[in-house]
């Protein structure tokens, strides 16, 4: 068993990428196994096991700064970095937070309440550091539900202005907590779908650095032709146009090639985008199934994947709802406007019956 032997992020860096590969099973089966009786954010941490393990593989947290958006994605990051013997109390009462906490570790660097702050934090983290003379990097992980937020937004198009170094993981399962809705979401479906987009980018870069000492005209030609290429390639070019240099899509499961994509983010100057495909419910398969039931659940029974109902009066998310549907039945007026989280509003019953009431805004609630 490696995980009895990682303390900290640097008990990490001896291991090879196979020890790696087999500390992310050893780590998915610890959490099937602690959150089996407590209950907690399974799916989205199932997916992100090789992505947080590459992180600390290559970075010198606390020194370098991680930013976990709204902070659901954060268990592996916390069994890392010396919190696994607490993973019993998690989410109880003076017990280990189910997110982000800085009173925590030195290695909690940022609380988030809600989503879509990460980038500006990262933002402003970059900003300090380089006011300050220091070297850390600054990394902000963000999911493909977060990113539509305008809060994120706003950040993108002012680290596109500054040009500082720093680093965005885009973390696409093409969830957030429900299925996504909105633009974005359709144009990451496009990238996701043309793997062909990097391989064209590197070829086509590789010829216009073996053409010798051009200059003037046929030096904007050729980057012109490079542009015309991408455009061509993925319609939009979004995060590039916003002044980001865009890695991927990448395997966000294939610990080799994480690390090779990270490696060469780090060579780049000024802010990276690293495109990260990964799989919700990863390893586990009543998760994978379904990882909308399995975003955050309750207790359950690991090998049939049966959810241990709590016993006690209805929650209040089933009291709301059953009202809201009565007072719906006799007031048309009556509309529903969920925030990328109808299940977890209280929605569902209600868009099954009044399809055309509920509207689904994504994050921008």
């Amino acid at each position: 068993m490696l995980l009895e032997h990682i303390n900290e992020p640097k008990d990490l860096k001896s291991l090879s990428v196979a020890q790696l590969e087999q500390l992310a099973g050893e780590i998915r089966e610890f959490l099937i196994a602690k959150l089996s009786a407590t209950g907690g954010h399974l799916a989205s941490n199932l997916g992100v096991v090789e992505l947080t393990l590459a992180l600390h593989y290559l970075y010198d947290s606390p020194k370098d700064k991680f930013i976990f958006d709204v902070g659901h994605q954060s268990y592996v990051h916390k069994m890392l970095t010396g919190r696994m013997d607490q993973f019993d109390s998690l989410r109880q009462y003076k017990g280990l937070c189910g997110f982000i906490k800085r009173a925590e570790s030195d290695h909690d660097v940022w609380e988030a309440g809600h989503s879509s702050t990460s980038l500006s934090a990262a933002m402003g983290m970059a900003l300090a550091r380089d006011l300050k003379g220091e070297n850390n990097k600054v990394v902000a992980v963000i999911g493909d539900g977060a990113l539509t937020g305008g809060m994120a937004l706003e950040a993108l198009n002012h680290i596109g202005h500054e040009k500082k170094n720093m680093l965005v993981i885009l973390n696409d399962n093409e969830m957030s907590i429900a299925p996504n809705v909105g633009a974005l979401h359709h144009y990451l479906g496009k990238i996701r779908t043309d793997r062909h987009y990097q391989k064209a980018k590197e070829e086509l870069n590789q010829l216009l650095n073996k053409i010798p000492a051009i200059g003037g005209k046929l030096a904007k030609t050729a980057e012109r032709l490079k542009d015309s290429v991408k455009y061509l390639l993925v319609s939009g070019i979004l995060f590039e146009q916003f002044g980001l240099t865009y890695f991927g899509p990448v395997d966000g499961h294939d610990i080799n090639q994480l690390l090779d994509v990270m490696e060469q983010a780090n060579n780049a100057t000024g802010p990276v985008l690293v495109h990260v495909i990964t799989v919700k419910g990863k390893g586990y398969s009543p998760a994978e199934a379904d990882s909308y039931k399995w975003h955050g659940i309750n207790p359950y029974k690991i090998e049939s994947g049966q959810v241990l109902k709590a016993v006690g009066p209805p929650m209040y998310t089933e009291v709301f709802s059953d009202a809201l549907i009565e007072l719906a039945r006799n007031d048309k007026r009556i509309i529903a406007v969920t925030p990328a989280m109808p299940g977890g509003s209280g929605l569902t019953k209600f868009a099954e019956i009044f399809p055309n009431r509920m509207i689904d805004v994504g994050i921008a609630e």
